[in-house]
């Protein structure tokens, strides 16, 4: 990603959560529900193991977020589409989470910001079938 900026590296913070859970002060093995459910269907394989049970199950998810985005906003990405999407919006920033299929640890690994640096308006809303349920509420 040629447009890459900005980038925070939260390794140290991982190492101190990592010597905490094996210490016993904190229960970082605690996925959310609907986190552990993104990693199973759109988690990329990474080739390391987990830091916490060893086995191969690790898996990387992308989050982008950004007001130029609009209702897109908080969606996961794999890396071909934040490569299409770096031309297509000025700004946005990237949260890039590792997820444990397998004990359900997970920690924000990095973000950074992507896109191109001109301003754009957020793309008009499209009407979804949720929000034709919620109006007939």
């Amino acid at each position: 990603m040629r447009s890459q900026r900005s980038f925070i590296d939260y390794s140290l913070d991982k190492r101190a959560t990592l010597m905490a859970l094996f210490r016993g002060v904190v229960d970082a093995c605690d996925a959310d529900p609907y986190l552990m459910r993104a990693a199973k269907w759109h988690g990329e394989k990474v080739s390391r193991n987990c830091p916490v049970c060893k086995k191969n199950e690790l898996v990387e998810l992308r989050y982008a977020f950004g007001e130029q985005l609009g209702q897109y906003s908080g969606r996961i990405k794999n890396e071909k589409e934040l490569t299409e999407m770096e031309s297509e919006f000025g700004e946005f920033r990237v949260y890039l989470v590792e997820v444990c299929r397998g004990c359900s640890w997970n920690h924000l690994c990095a973000s950074f910001i992507l896109g191109d640096g001109h301003e754009r308006k957020a793309p008009r809303k499209v009407r979804t079938l949720e929000d034709e349920d919620y109006a007939t509420r």
